[in-house]
């Protein structure tokens, strides 16, 4: 199956009815496909073949790829940035914007420099703190959190207008996500904080790390007893994976890393394996099968810091795209193909 983006210089696809954006991410979605997505860690660098190196290493496996926004309050190369390299070659990408480093004026003006370089997906974040970062001494901005970015966002797309009333002559084109965390206290919170964020203009979520599929599936029952998986304005949500190096990297990870959630009986599992960073694998791909079996469930987002190529395995392995075969660059010429045309979204 083939679902074809717009970055590719001299293609455009158009928006189809019901979509917001032309994006591939969009498409699988709708489409009813078992998305997966993961997320690149930008380089300390600024080489442009050091994004395309581990870019590549997802090539025919995700759909989109998360351009991370000072993740942890560390400084790397911007989302923005990689954004606009991934795009310039075809990739479909997820761009990040963290509230902790910009204000609204500076975050206005990086979502239409996205949108016109093709990140057509923008991933509405709070940030972390910047005290869990390399630079402690940096000033905090905060002026809007993730429920605000989402309401900008959403004006700037459907009203044509900046968050001071002024009007746009060309809206941005995307699709907008946010995270939440199903995982950690308060439990009952997290499906009317997620309604909140539905009707700041979320269309998809991903969450943090997965390691507790039962905490999952109360929290998609609540979500659905809420109605926040029906009609048009559906929420599709990703839960987010990732393979564990060892039983002691487990441990480091729950008690160091706010907001994971890691169960004993995983980390006594990793402690009974004769080879523990395979059986973290074997763990990741097994939450996987389970995940995609749990109703309104639309995907996965795999984040596997240091691991990236087990991301290839997982994904092999567990059969989750069912024959169909995410487009990487070289793949298919862009030009061939007829997004109007069923086989563009045929096996």
């Amino acid at each position: 199956m083939r679902f074809d983006d717009e970055p590719v210089p001299g293609y455009s696809l158009p928006i189809l009815p019901g979509h917001v954006s032309p994006g591939r991410l969009e498409r699988v979605l709708r489409a009813g496909k078992f998305a997966i997505t993961s997320e690149i860690d930008p380089p300390d660098s600024a080489d442009p073949a050091e994004v395309l190196k581990r870019a590549a290493i997802f090539d025919g496996y995700v759909d989109a790829i998360n351009a991370t926004d000072g993740s942890g309050a560390n400084c790397h190369m911007s989302s923005v940035g990689v954004c606009s390299l991934l795009t310039r070659v075809g990739y479909a990408t997820i761009l990040q914007i963290s509230c902790r480093d910009r204000n609204r004026i500076a975050i206005q003006g990086e979502i239409l420099g996205g949108a016109a370089m093709g990140a057509c997906n923008l991933l509405c974040l709070t940030g972390d703190g910047v005290q869990a970062g390399d630079h402690p001494q940096a000033k905090p901005v905060f002026d809007l959190d993730s429920i605000s970015l989402l309401k900008v966002a959403r004006r700037m797309r459907d009203e044509q207008q900046f968050d001071s009333g002024r009007r746009l002559v060309t809206p941005p084109r995307i699709f907008l996500g946010a995270a939440e965390n199903p995982f950690v206290p308060p439990l009952d919170w997290r499906p009317h904080r997620l309604a909140k964020k539905l009707e700041a203009g979320a269309q998809f979520i991903q969450t943090q790390y997965c390691f507790d599929i039962e905490r999952l599936r109360n929290f998609m029952l609540k979500v659905n007893d809420l109605g926040l998986l029906e009609g048009p304005d559906r929420l599709f949500i990703l839960p987010g994976i990732g393979p564990l190096a060892s039983a002691r990297s487990a441990r480091w990870i729950r008690d160091k890393v706010p907001g994971v959630h890691i169960p004993d009986a995983v980390i006594t599992r990793l402690e009974g394996a004769a080879n523990q960073k395979e059986e973290g694998k074997r763990l990741c791909m097994d939450l996987l099968n389970e995940i995609r079996e749990i109703p309104g469930v639309s995907g996965a987002h795999v984040m596997a810091y240091r691991q990236e190529r087990s991301v290839a395995e997982i994904i092999k392995t567990t059969g989750v795209h069912e024959g169909r075969v995410p487009w990487y660059p070289g793949r298919d010429d862009p030009e061939e193909l007829n997004p109007e045309s069923p086989d563009a979204l045929a096996g």
